[in-house]
Formats: C-alpha cells, sequence, structure tokens
C-alpha cells in the first residue's frame, strides 16, 4: 500500500523502505545503519536510499494505515523480522539470489554433523568463508568468529547485519562471488576489485601450500537456467530467470562444466575448485551434481570426496518451489592438477524430518548413462507418411512448425511418450498416444516393442513420486522378466488414465481434417456390446494365446463390465462432442471421461469404478516391489 504511494521507486526496493518504516516510531528508528530511513521534511515523512530522496503521493494514504497498526514491533521480534527479509523479496529474484533462509533447526543439525565429521575443535582449526551469507544467519551458531568471512552480493544485507549485530567479530562485506575479480581468461584477480580482505587472501594462498584449512560453508542459490522445479504452481512460467547463467565466471571459467554451467549452486562450486582447491566443502544445495545426467561433465572435472551429510524436505525452505530432496553434504576437495581422482558411485545420507530428527537414509547412485532405461528400446525410424501430433488424446497440437511428432513409422500402432530419465520428470512426462506427440522425446510402438513399451511405462509410472525419489534414475533391468510380469505390465498400462489411445474423425491440423486410430482395446466388439466393428483388432490378436496372472484377469473382468456400461447407453451430443465419441473404437481415456460426466450429470444410473479400481490396485500392489528387485530402480 504504501510503496506504491512513493513515487519514482523500484519494486526491489519495497522490502527496504518496508523496514524503515516499521523500525521508526515515526521519528526516531530502532535501528542505525539500515539501507533506507525514514526521515521528515516540512513535517512530513520522506525516504531516503543511498543519499536519493523519495517523497509520498499521497500523505493521507500513510497516515490512515499507521491509525491502523503500532510501530515499531516490539524488541523481541525486531532482529528476527530483519532476519527474515527473503520473505519479502520477489520469488524470481530469490531464486536468482538464493536468498533461502536456512531455518535454525537445520543450522544446527548441519553444526552437528560439522562437528562429527571434522572434530570437535573444527571452529578453531578452520578458517570459514561463506560467499552468499544472506543475513548470515548460517554463522549465528560459530563460536569463533574471529575465524568467519561472510559476503553476499546485496550491500543491503551487510548493512542489516550490522544494524543488528550479526556476527559482530566476523569480517563482513559485500562481494558478487559470480562476478566479481574474474579476469577475462576466467582466473580470479583480487586486485580488479580490491574487495577480498587481506587476511583471506593470505588464508586462501597459504591452504594451497599446508597453511591453515579453509571451510566453505554455504547455502548458494538453486536457480537454474532450465529448471522446471520452480515452476510456479498452475501455470507454465519458469520461476528462474532466462539469463541466469550468464555470470561472469560461467562464461569465462566453465568452458569443461558442461550443462553444469546452467546451475548457479554449481557455479559457486567450479569457482571455489578454482580458488581454493584443497578446500572442505559444506554445502547446502540440490543432489543433482551427484546424480543427475545433466551433470555428468561437472563430476568428469570436479573433484571431491564425500564425508558426510543429510538430506530434508525442500518445502523446509519457504518459498522453494517443487518436490526435491536439498542435501547438506560434507566433501574433502582436491582440485590441484594431478590429484588423485575420486570417482562418486553412491553417497548415503541421513534423512531429516520436518523437526530435523533423522528418521533413516537413502543412497543417491551416480551411474553410467548406458545403463538408464531410456535406451532399453531401439528406436524405429520415422517415414515421410505424415500424421497428425496431438498434444492431448484427441487434441491437435496448435504449431504447424518444429514439431517432432508429425511423421508416422513402419508398421507403428501408437506413439510413447517418455521424457527424461528420472523420478521427477516420468510422474509428468509419460504417456501412450494413437498419433505422433508434437513434443517428440519419445518413440513409436510397433508389434514388436510393445512388450518393451508396456514394462518401461508400468515401471515409469507406478513408483509414487515423493521429494526423496525425486532425482532417482530408472535403470535396465538387472533380472530375467518373466512372461507374467510382461503380460500384467500390459494390462496395468491399458488401464492406466495416461493411455490416451484413442479413436476420432475430424480432427483439424494444418489446415486439413485428420482420423486417428485406436489399436489399444483389449476385448472384441461382442465382448462389450459394441454398436458396430472396431477399425482395429490388434490388442485381442496380440494378446491371444498369452496366459495372465488373476490379478491381471481381474482388471480384464472389471475393465469389460465398464466398457460394457459405456455401451449401454448413447451419451448426449455435449458428451459426444467434447470427447469424440461418434465411433465405436474408443479408447480408455475416452469412455472414462464421458463417463464422469455422465455420472456428474444425474441423468443415468452412476457407473461404480469401485470393483475396477480394487483389482487394478492389487495388480499395482504385486507390481510395485518386483520394479525394485528386477532393478530398474535402485533403492
Amino acid at each position: 500500500m504504501i510503496g506504491k504511494e512513493i513515487r519514482n521507486v523500484v519494486l526491489d526496493q519495497y522490502n527496504l523502505l518496508f523496514f524503515a518504516d516499521i523500525m521508526s516510531d515515526g521519528v526516531v528508528s530502532s535501528f542505525e545503519n539500515l539501507s533506507a530511513e525514514l526521515i521528515h521534511r516540512n513535517g512530513k515523512p520522506s525516504f531516503l536510499i543511498d543519499g536519493k530522496l523519495y517523497e509520498l503521493g499521497n500523505y493521507e494514504g500513510y497516515r490512515q494505515f499507521w491509525t491502523i497498526y503500532d510501530r515499531p514491533p516490539k524488541e523481541e521480534y525486531r532482529k528476527y523480522l530483519l532476519e527474515r527479509r527473503d520473505i519479502l523479496i520477489a520469488l524470481d529474484e530469490r531464486s536468482f539470489k538464493g536468498a533461502f533462509y536456512t531455518p535454525l533447526n537445520i543450522v544446527d543439525r548441519a553444526y552437528d554433523y560439522l562437528t562429527q565429521t571434522l572434530g570437535n575443535n573444527w571452529q578453531k582449526d578452520y578458517i570459514v568463508w561463506d560467499m552468499c551469507c544472506g543475513v548470515g544467519n548460517l554463522e549465528t551458531k560459530h563460536s569463533n568468529l574471529r575465524n568467519v568471512y561472510m559476503s553476499t552480493i546485496d550491500q543491503s544485507d551487510v548493512d542489516i547485519m550490522k544494524a543488528t549485530k550479526t556476527c559482530i567479530r566476523a569480517e563482513r562485506f559485500q562481494y558478487d562471488y559470480l562476478n566479481d575479480d574474474i579476469a577475462d581468461d576466467g582466473n580470479i584477480d583480487y586486485n580488479l576489485t580490491n574487495k577480498i580482505p587481506q587476511d583471506l587472501r593470505k588464508a586462501i594462498e597459504n591452504s594451497k601450500n599446508g597453511g591453515k584449512k579453509i571451510l566453505v560453508l554455504i547455502n548458494p542459490p538453486y536457480g537454474e537456467a532450465t529448471s522446471s522445479d520452480n515452476a510456479q504452481k498452475g501455470t507454465k512460467a519458469n520461476a528462474s530467470k532466462t539469463g541466469i547463467a550468464k555470470t561472469k565466471f560461467a562464461e569465462k571459467g566453465m568452458s569443461e562444466y558442461g550443462k553444469a554451467s546452467n546451475e548457479l549452486f554449481l557455479q559457486f562450486v567450479a569457482r571455489i575448485a578454482k580458488e581454493i582447491p584443497t578446500a572442505t566443502l559444506a554445502m547446502f544445495s540440490t543432489l543433482k551434481y551427484v546424480n543427475s545426467q545433466t551433470s555428468e561433465a561437472f563430476r568428469s572435472v570436479w573433484n571431491g570426496k564425500f564425508l558426510n551429510g543429510f538430506v530434508f524436505y525442500s518445502r523446509m525452505f519457504d518459498g522453494l518451489r517443487g518436490e526435491f530432496p536439498i542435501g547438506f553434504l560434507i566433501w574433502k576437495t582436491d582440485n590441484r592438477e594431478n590429484a588423485k581422482k575420486n570417482i562418486i558411485d553412491e553417497i548415503q545420507c541421513d534423512i531429516l524430518n520436518t523437526n530435523a530428527n533423522p528418521v533413516g537414509n537413502k543412497t543417491f547412485y551416480n551411474l553410467p548413462i548406458s545403463t538408464y532405461l531410456t535406451n532399453w528400446i531401439p528406436r524405429t525410424k520415422s517415414n515421410k507418411q505424415e500424421c497428425i501430433p496431438l498434444k492431448n488424446a484427441i487434441t491437435p497440437a496448435t504449431a504447424t512448425k518444429d514439431l517432432r511428432g508429425n511423421k508416422w513409422s513402419d508398421g507403428a500402432i501408437g506413439f510413447f511418450w517418455c521424457n527424461s530419465n528420472d523420478m521427477q520428470q516420468a510422474s509428468t512426462r509419460t504417456a501412450l498416444f494413437s498419433s505422433g506427440f508434437n513434443g517428440g522425446h519419445g518413440f513409436f510402438v510397433t508389434k514388436e516393442n510393445l512388450w518393451q513399451v508396456a514394462v518401461v511405462f508400468t515401471v515409469r509410472k507406478i513408483i509414487i513420486h515423493t521429494w526423496l525419489n525425486h532425482q532417482d534414475q530408472f535403470l535396465q533391468p538387472t533380472e530375467e522378466l518373466s512372461d507374467e510380469f510382461k503380460n500384467d505390465c500390459l494390462i496395468w498400462m491399458l488401464f492406466h488414465d495416461k493411455n490416451l489411445t484413442a479413436s476420432a474423425d475430424n480432427l483439424e491440423w494444418n489446415g486439413k481434417k485428420w482420423s486417428i486410430t485406436n489399436h489399444f482395446i483389449p476385448f472384441t466388439e461382442d465382448e462389450v456390446n459394441a454398436p458396430d466393428r472396431f477399425e482395429s483388432d490388434f490388442m485381442v490378436q496380440y494378446m491371444e494365446g498369452k496366459t495372465f496372472s488373476d490379478e491381471a484377469k481381474a482388471v480384464l473382468d472389471e475393465g469389460r463390465k465398464i466398457w460394457q456400461a459405456y455401451f449401454s447407453i448413447t451419451d448426449e451430443y455435449e458428451i459426444r462432442n467434447k470427447f469424440k465419441l461418434d465411433r465405436p473404437d474408443v479408447g480408455w481415456y475416452q469412455i472414462n471421461q464421458a463417463l464422469k460426466m455422465r455420472n456428474a450429470n444425474g441423468n443415468y444410473k452412476p457407473v461404480s469404478f469401485d470393483y475396477f479400481n480394487k483389482a487394478y490396485k492389487t495388480l499395482s500392489d504385486k507390481l510395485r516391489p518386483m520394479v525394485y528387485s528386477l532393478g530398474f530402480l535402485k533403492q
């Protein structure tokens, strides 16, 4: 309310003005040296930032606001409000700068692990540098602050630490770690800014020659140029900045790190490796650098030996989107030339609950890309025959250029979309279509590869995505697959809600009308009382002669009843038109949607899915542990 009344001020400064305003009783401020100051000019309030005066456009609105609220806050709340400055920063800026407040119970646990790992005297034995300290809550537990250096990108953070007397014995200074002191050749030259204290320069140089050990203790920014974790819920907007990777260090000093240069936190790690090659690194971050496919080049260059650590739920950091683990991992690094390389095969971390107490452990694996499940099924080649690209079961693509799914393949009966190889992506990027998919990242389904498609589909969808398994990679099976398992997977896929195979006529795309055929109906026309002939009986022929388990048979039996219930009534025009139901060879997706609408309108006896859902759950419960026992995922 007040920020909008202040003339010519930018949104990024609202939080500074907020503190200047609420920390004053209208005349006297509770803190000195804040980044902004409330002053009075001609008897009316104004604001001062860096020597520039900002006046109120409407004094009456300001006066009315402060008739509602008291100020300043009580003394016990003042420092906390300043420490939680991160909450007032816009989400995209928080992602870019890493302004995510580390909960104090997590800080306590981190210090416990540092003591376990580095010894009881580590706070005396190590010089500590936190080069993205924010307002300093990660160092408030340190008992020997004369050994501590704290730098941050924003001068206002330094001002707040000084105003609140946070870590007063530490060396606190403004420093843009990813842009300051980076020479054109990618090397580090402290004389470019002269911001690094002389004692810290000497300590860094001495550490390379056996001097006092340096611990880098950081909670760096997690922003990524191509992040999906921070996409805002309910939108397709990306909360990270598209130019996030364009720091000077990424541009000049990370040519050998591949896609890792997109990650801000790995830019910090890469510069630390160059600047302090034998540092002990204790870092809060995602686990991408341990097991992500995109960090393979990073792991081939960076050299660190895992010592200890824990993981916790990302939502314990206010403002972080997505469901993934944050790790506090401690590494002994040696990035000197000719140092013995430590290969990261696997690391085991304790799991903390929301109270920061250990409740188990989790192993994270770094496995060769050649073992990934995405490389298990041979890709079929596209031919010159054009097909309609879909973005949903019966919805054509809206684009006509730069499409990957508008060419068919010899012998194809559908398209399997299976984008990426980890749990995070599998939960939302796995589906089966009757034509090409507009985004590509999959392959055509044929009679020859159908059993593998069914297995991969099931494996990718049957395990529930959680924050803890977020980055787990799917692997090629290590055990022989039985016919029963393959056939169970086939039935599981056919009756899953991401089986989007369908039939439809008169779909419009690129100036033409198209038809799609459903090859995935597991019943004959007679079995389900269809009013007319199905165009394809591929699936009935494919299943003939196969032996199915009792669990799979139960799903087929209950599914048949659903199909029969659908054909027992002809739906109203609105439903038929919406889901393209004018052909008899409709798909499982179309039947489900039609019955939901039919049940909702109340004009017919509801069709119950209870018995079907019970049978499908029984089959799911049977298959789920086999994903691990057959080697598709590691526990």
